[in-house]
């Protein structure tokens, strides 16, 4: 959208209904929010643009929230027949289950397709609309405070720009994505990425596993993590506030790791503010002692971690360098393949002789490198190095030799 033109900004109850309107009778949509983050449990959502082939608006979700025409932009959101297209929409898709009650499907994410067809791991959606249809995005606003009125004109253009070429975009991506025979591997990353968005809304009681160390604790004090982190979820929700604003990670990981009896104790640690202790000191301890007081077989199941010895290292290596010749081969961004921990945990699993159920040795993935790399770890696959094209090269009684 050229800055010349007016954005369409949706501030009402009847400019909403009109725009359901136009959105009912379409097959697919670009969608994409803006919202601060900073100060609240669940982001604040300020705006969702959204564009079709026959129209594009800016809604001014705090203008509009408490009218039920939202309730019918919701439906047609969610509605089976339309897709929807996003740009890296993870947390565009978080905030649509939360406010519409549900993921909305189908949904095709333009960052996740480019990187299957050789634009790279996590491209910028300003890089993807320069190198798709040449054209530069304004920068300017990319810090913007969303939740500050009135908006200017400029703002608004900018923020209907993350729409505006997304239809074109997923057009291009679809037909490369067809032509490589790669669009079922496509769906297969939105498939797992839909989960990935359902987990955010995990159950409090699972929340202590996305706390960074917790699977390096005694059963006993992960315990007490689990408890005192199904605490906070409870307590940042009710107050509306960031989990960290509640109490820290770091500290949440230092009272299970030497959990205080004492209230006393409890003000002495370090990184817990005063004025918590003041207001739910009682209530943290109880909780300590609650988790201390369960039977183990109430305690989280930790695997047992180990440091990886030097042989599995250069395994690793070696992976890692054929992963890569495939990746080019198919140009695909390699750690869209596999990641190292998804390496080091294959060789594991191998050394273990334990179960291989692994995303690496499955769906498209097990197709493209997986197998491979199988073979590599079995002593099926003969690896050597072209001198003229410095590149790796392999065969192997199932596979045919790549360069």
């Amino acid at each position: 959208m050229k800055n010349s033109t007016t954005p369409r900004y949706i501030t009402s109850t009847s400019e909403l209904g009109e725009l359901c309107e136009q959105l009912r009778d379409c097959s697919r949509m670009a969608l994409d929010t803006e919202f601060v983050g900073e100060d609240s449990f669940v982001p604040r959502l300020e705006l969702i643009q959204v564009a079709t082939e026959q129209t594009a608006a800016v809604i001014d979700f705090p203008a509009v929230q408490s009218n039920g025409v939202l309730e019918t932009f919701w439906e047609i959101v969610c509605d089976p027949a339309v897709e929807k297209v996003v740009h890296a929409g993870r947390q565009d898709l978080d905030l649509f289950a939360v406010h519409a009650g549900q993921i909305p499907k189908p949904f095709f994410d333009t960052q996740i397709a480019a990187a299957m067809v050789g634009f790279g791991h996590q491209v910028a959606y300003a890089n993807l609309v320069q190198r798709v249809h040449g054209k530069r995005l304004d920068k300017a606003h990319t810090f913007t405070n969303w939740s500050a009125r009135p908006l200017s004109h400029e703002q608004l253009a900018y923020a209907l720009e993350d729409v505006t070429f997304l239809l074109a975009i997923h057009d291009h991506l679809h037909g490369r994505l067809s032509k490589l025979g790669r669009l079922q591997w496509a769906h297969e990353e939105f498939s797992r990425l839909e989960t990935v968005v359902g987990e955010t809304r995990r159950e409090p009681q699972e929340r202590y596993q996305r706390i960074r160390g917790w699977d390096q604790l005694k059963p006993k004090s992960a315990a007490v993590l689990r408890e005192l982190a199904a605490w906070r979820e409870g307590e940042a929700k009710r107050r509306n506030v960031p989990r960290n604003r509640v109490v820290r990670d770091e500290v949440l990981l230092q009272l299970a790791r030497h959990p205080p009896r004492q209230l006393d104790e409890l003000r002495n640690v370090r990184g817990l503010h005063s004025s918590e202790a003041d207001r739910n000191g009682d209530v943290l301890l109880a909780t300590i002692q609650a988790a201390l007081a369960l039977p183990s077989s109430s305690w989280p199941v930790l695997s047992k971690a180990r440091k990886p010895e030097p042989e599995s290292t250069g395994l690793v290596e070696l992976l890692q360098a054929i992963v890569k010749a495939c990746a080019n081969q198919a140009e695909i961004a390699p750690t869209l393949l596999a990641t190292s921990a998804d390496l080091q945990a294959l060789v594991e699993a191998k050394t273990d002789h334990s179960a291989l159920d692994l995303p690496l040795l499955k769906g498209w993935r097990r197709v493209l490198v997986g197998e491979v790399l199988l073979d590599a770890l079995e002593g099926k696959l003969i690896v050597t190095v072209d001198p003229d094209k410095r590149a790796i090269r392999w065969s192997s009684p199932k596979h045919t030799p790549i360069s």
